[in-house]
């Protein structure tokens, strides 16, 4: 497969075989109606199974100082059949403003939002302003004039001059901006402070979202981008410049805001050494060249510390000029294939195993539940075929097999009130845990906390209120990590007593996992350590580093806070899920068992009538059980980077 085909194809796969999970999911949500084993706790179940897929996203960061090459790499990987630049990457015209580039699958429009720089001033964080779109100012793009859109969405590299005071209150090191040669004592500043731009391309639609970063002045002057959506991208790729290597200020971002503890980059962090045409001399041997660029990605990834193999070569410039010439001989040299391959191998793949990870075995959980239901049905009726010998129907036998039937659904019936009794229990333990993580709670610390910044007439007096903040919500999650042990005990040993009972040897408890919260939560404590300790925070007013704390580390906090509490409020009606849907569905299937049976003992049919009837419905049931392995089979499926394993190896299930 030649170069521009890899990425777009395997984004495509990726997206074909969620859509082939969302099919199966459908298939088994059928499959349980039409075998009486559906119930409301097993449908929100797969709702939010089905949500998870359909909102899956992937964001990939473009971070790195300017004039590296992000923007022009951007246009190489994504917008080469427009045979231009769409996105301004020439000198002069480069992205001043973080910029995420995505399609609005919701509104199924193109359009640029552009979000002022006087918002900075404001109350309202970047996450707030998000949701508010008459704060953004919007234009159309018109995918089908790219001239025009071009020209819409060179607004991104707009700038503006303001005086020096001026940009210090909108958070720039003025140290780090350039002098406005026209108003002599002023400077130049990007007129946005961020910009959305939803186009419609087909990895966009597939869930893909890039966010290109301007350079170091910007990272530190908008915390939100290292504090939020840095650390929360899949992965970064970090431009750096052939030709000049690893500089101070690359070193910087590097350090500051990628190679950090607190990032989440799951699918890893990646070095683009960009520009590598500067490196080509057609007076030397190719091998030679070859050799040239090899010292320098070694070089690079060992001031990184990264493997030589995690450092990419590419000419982003030329790998563009290759696509919209169709010059394959110009693009294999650009290597900008070898890039699109490492998103592929390393990137997709980590996302894929996520899937598979959670929502994949989840299903074939539930599955198996219903199949193991099934398997008891087909035995029930086989027993009752047994009863029906020649002419005759053997009512002596068909009543012991009723009689076995009752006390086995009675037996389920009364697991079920014992099961919704535990859960009624669970629902006052997670009141307690709820109670915990609550919104007033969380408001009473903020509120607390900014009582103590306002008195604090010091930088120490500052960071200390700020820790003081981190230390409130550690020890409640900590409170209740301590408390929800307890309450995963007592469902521990709920699941034993049931499993000791019953036939249903394959169920574990879902664990509440609190523990990841702590651990979230200190991550973002070290980030409000870096944030008190930037520059441009140590000289603000009180006033003003009130307001940005607030605007960016509190914000980010509350939407951690958000997460915990879901997490809680949902935990204790699942914890018993599996048990409870086992129960159910045997309790059902049973119920139908000694309906069909005393109908059978009420009735006046020969016994060769009944062996027909219910042959019948033997071979109606292993047709269904047929129909869950064929979707076992589909559901377990590799994905399109891990088609190496035969199978997605899931515990307990053979």
């Amino acid at each position: 497969m030649n170069g521009p085909a890899i990425l777009a194809h395997q984004v495509e796969a990726y997206h074909q075989w969620k859509k082939e999970l969302i099919r199966q999911i459908s298939r088994y949500r059928l499959w349980l109606q039409d075998n009486d084993l559906y119930s409301d706790d097993v449908s929100e179940r797969i709702r939010r199974g089905v949500e998870l897929l359909i909102e899956d996203e992937l964001t990939i960061a473009f971070v790195g100082e300017y004039s590296r090459g992000k923007t022009e790499l951007i246009n190489a990987l994504f917008f080469s059949e427009y045979g231009q630049r769409m996105l301004p990457s020439e000198a002069g015209r480069t992205t001043m403003c973080p910029t995420e580039l995505f399609f609005d699958r919701a509104n199924g429009s193109n359009y640029v939002q552009l979000l002022p720089i006087e918002t900075r001033e404001g109350e309202l964080s970047l996450q707030e302003l998000r949701r508010h779109p008459e704060h953004w100012i919007r234009y159309e793009l018109d995918e089908d004039d790219p001239d025009t859109m071009r020209a819409v969405l060179a607004e991104v590299s707009r700038v503006r001059s303001v005086s020096p005071q001026q940009a210090r209150r909108y958070g720039f090191s003025e140290a780090m901006l350039e002098a406005d040669r026209d108003t002599p004592g002023n400077v130049l500043i990007p007129s946005w402070r961020s910009a959305r731009i939803s186009i419609r391309h087909p990895l966009f639609e597939r869930g893909l979202r890039i966010l290109d970063t301007p350079g170091l002045n910007a990272l530190g002057s908008e915390p939100e981008l290292t504090v939020s959506l840095l650390p929360a991208a899949h992965a970064i790729l970090f431009l750096l410049s052939a030709d000049t290597g690893v500089t101070a200020s690359d070193m910087t971002i590097w350090k500051e805001h990628i190679d950090t503890e607190n990032a989440d980059h799951r699918a890893g962090r990646f070095a683009v050494l960009n520009k590598i045409d500067s490196l080509w001399d057609e007076l030397r041997p190719d091998e030679e060249v070859r050799q040239s660029i090899a010292r320098v990605q070694h070089t690079t990834a060992s001031q990184l510390g990264l493997k030589d193999e995690d450092v990419i070569p590419v000419s982003a410039k030329q790998g563009l000029t290759a696509k919209a010439r169709d010059d394959n001989g110009l693009l294999q040299r650009s290597e900008l294939p070898e890039l699109e391959r490492l998103l592929v191998g390393r990137i997709l793949k980590q996302k894929e195993e996520l899937i598979t990870q959670s929502l994949i075995n989840d299903l074939l959980g539930m599955l198996q539940n219903s199949q193991a239901a099934m398997q008891s049905r087909l035995a029930g009726l086989e027993e009752e075929r047994q009863a029906c010998t020649g002419n005759t129907v053997d009512r002596q036998a068909l009543r012991r097999l009723a009689d076995r039937a009752q006390t086995d659904y009675d037996f389920y019936y009364r697991k079920l009130i014992t099961l919704r009794s535990s859960r009624r229990l669970m629902q006052s333990q997670g009141d307690i845990l709820t109670d915990m993580v609550s919104e007033e709670r969380f408001n009473a610390h903020a509120s607390a906390v900014h009582n103590m910044m306002k008195k604090s007439w010091t930088s120490a007096g500052m960071s200390q209120a700020m820790d003081h903040f981190f230390e409130l919500l550690e020890n409640d999650l900590q409170n209740l990590l301590a408390e929800g042990r307890l309450a995963e005990r007592m469902v521990e040993a709920i699941y034993r007593r049931y499993n000791q009972d019953t036939r249903a040897r394959h169920l574990e408890p879902i664990p509440l996992r609190a523990g990841r919260h702590i651990i979230a939560v200190r991550e973002l404590r070290k980030r409000a350590v870096r944030f008190r300790r930037a520059p441009g925070n140590l000289l603000r007013e009180q006033n003003q580093l009130i307001r940005r704390f607030f605007q960016v580390m509190v914000t980010e906090a509350r939407t951690l806070h958000e997460r915990v509490r879901r997490d809680v409020e949902r935990w204790p009606g699942e914890a018993l899920l599996p048990i409870m849907q086992y129960s159910m569905e045997q309790k059902q299937l049973l119920e139908h068992q000694v309906r069909r049976i005393r109908d059978m003992v009420r009735s006046d049919r020969d016994g060769k009538a009944e062996r027909e009837r219910l042959t019948n419905t033997i071979s109606d049931l292993r047709k269904q059980l047929e129909l869950a392995d064929a979707m076992q089979r589909q559901i377990r499926r590799p994905a399109p980077t891990l088609s190496q394993q035969k199978v997605v190896n899931i515990s307990g299930i053979a």
